[in-house]
This record gives structure tokens, sequence and C-alpha cells, in this order.
């Protein structure tokens, strides 16, 4: 199968086709130099898309994804030479922004600061957002221009300086363990388990297109779910498919769901 055919076989849409030119055109480059290339952060879905194609390229090891601390949720795509076993330190840098008591920033406001100054979301890592400070993760090419130049977020005024990675304020995300049992483990009723909603109404959002599996959308209530996929609702947040147990006397499935709320 050549790149072309392989390229819109795995890919979703035109979109996610162009990224994984680009992946491979990125572990092309590694391999030949020997040298290490990156990607710019990718979100879930897109790692997702990604890692499919290493596998269906026989890539088993040589790359690493890293978002700069352990839980991050967009991460770089780094390929490693054969002489390095990690990605290198400086790939990935934390800016802290501090800001005065009382004014309450959010991600957004962060977010959208940045994409107004010029950066493409690729550029930006994940924004941890604190109770007087916001810690942002950038790739090497754009922390000096907005170590000089970012001042604001929204109305909010802002002091940045770069901090080492390991000092990181990473939020615990809060969540709750659902123990609950399904008669089958179709989307619709385990999305209607983990979201505290009817099943029909989770057919709904799942049609509607609001529902994601793994990052990624499905329209089918039938679809079947597993031990580890990630779900998410729009409006409503994501649940983790902990556990899959055994049938009941009564023939449903056990399940444990970790809600993030």
């Amino acid at each position: 199968m050549d790149k072309r055919e392989l390229l819109t076989r795995l890919a979703a849409d035109e979109e996610e086709r162009l990224l994984l030119g680009h992946v491979w055109d990125k572990y092309d480059q590694c391999r030949r130099r020997n040298l290490p290339v990156c990607t710019d952060f990718l979100s879930p879905r897109e790692q997702g898309a990604a890692t499919r194609l290493l596998q269906a390229l026989g890539a088993v090891d040589g790359w690493q994804l890293w978002g700069g601390y352990e839980e991050a949720e967009r991460r770089q795509l780094h390929f490693l030479p054969d002489w390095q076993e990690c990605p290198e330190e400086s790939a990935i840098r934390a800016l802290r922004c501090r800001f005065y008591e009382g004014q309450n920033p959010n991600h957004r406001d962060f977010l959208g600061s940045l994409m107004g100054m010029g950066l493409t979301r690729g550029k930006i890592g994940d924004i941890l957002v604190a109770e007087r400070s916001a810690d942002v993760l950038v790739g090497e090419t754009v922390a000096s221009f907005l170590l000089e130049q970012w001042t604001a977020a929204g109305r909010t005024a802002l002091s940045v300086e770069e901090i080492p990675l390991g000092e990181l304020t990473v939020p615990q995300q809060t969540c709750r363990m659902i123990r609950d049992t399904v008669s089958s483990l179709r989307l619709d009723s385990v999305v209607a388990a983990g979201f505290s909603t009817s099943r029909s109404k989770a057919a709904e959002a799942i049609t509607a297109g609001r529902v994601q599996v793994n990052w990624v959308e499905c329209c089918k209530p039938d679809r079947q779910v597993s031990q580890g996929d990630v779900l998410t609702v729009r409006g409503l947040g994501k649940c983790v498919v902990e556990t899959v147990g055994g049938l009941s006397k009564k023939g449903r499935t056990g399940v444990i769901l970790k809600r993030f709320v």
C-alpha cells in the first residue's frame, strides 16, 4: 500500500490526513538524519491518530509522546534517534503567569490571548490555571517571544516568568467512581450510566454528534465500548471506563466508571 492510500485509509477527514502526512514526514526525517525531531502539541484525538499511523508503519519504538509532565493532555510527538532515549528537555518550556488577587482569568482568557498574538493552537500545550497564577506549556520556538511580549490575558495584567518543568502547579482533578450495571456495553448504555441520564437521552446526544469515544466523534449508539475507553459528552465532561466486570445473575454487565467533575 503506497503512502497516499494508507493516509486515506487511516484518516477520518482531510484535516486529519494532512496531520498524518506531517507526522509521517517527521518520522522519515528522523530516520534519514538520525537526529531528534518533534511535532507541535497534539490534542488527544490527534495523538490517537498519529499512534495508529505509527502502528501501521511498524514503528514500535523510537518515538514518545511528551507534554511536559506525566498527566499532560496535549503532547508533542518526539521521534528519537538511536543515540537518544528521551526527548530533549528544552523542547517544552513552562511559563508562569502571575496576576493580582481578586482577578480570575480562566483557561479561555489565556488561550484567547495567546491566539490573539498570532500563535497557532499547536504551539500551546496545557494551560494550568491556579488561584493567583497559571502555568502554560509552550514550544521552545515561541517561549522567548512570550517572555518579552505577553503582558495580559483579556483585561488581566500578567507578570510572566519561566520556571522549571519540575515546579509546575498541576491542579487536582475532581472525580468520582461510579459502580453500576448495564444491559450491554453499547455506547448509549454506558453513557447513560456514566452521566446519570436516561438511555434515550444518551442516544440523542450520540446521534446529534455530541459524544466522542477516545476523542473521536461517534454517532452510533450501538457502538461497543471497551475497558479503558474515554467517553466525552459536550457540555457534561468526560468519564473513563475503568473496569468491565462479569455478568450478574440477571445478565447485566458490571462496570466501574471514573467521572470527572
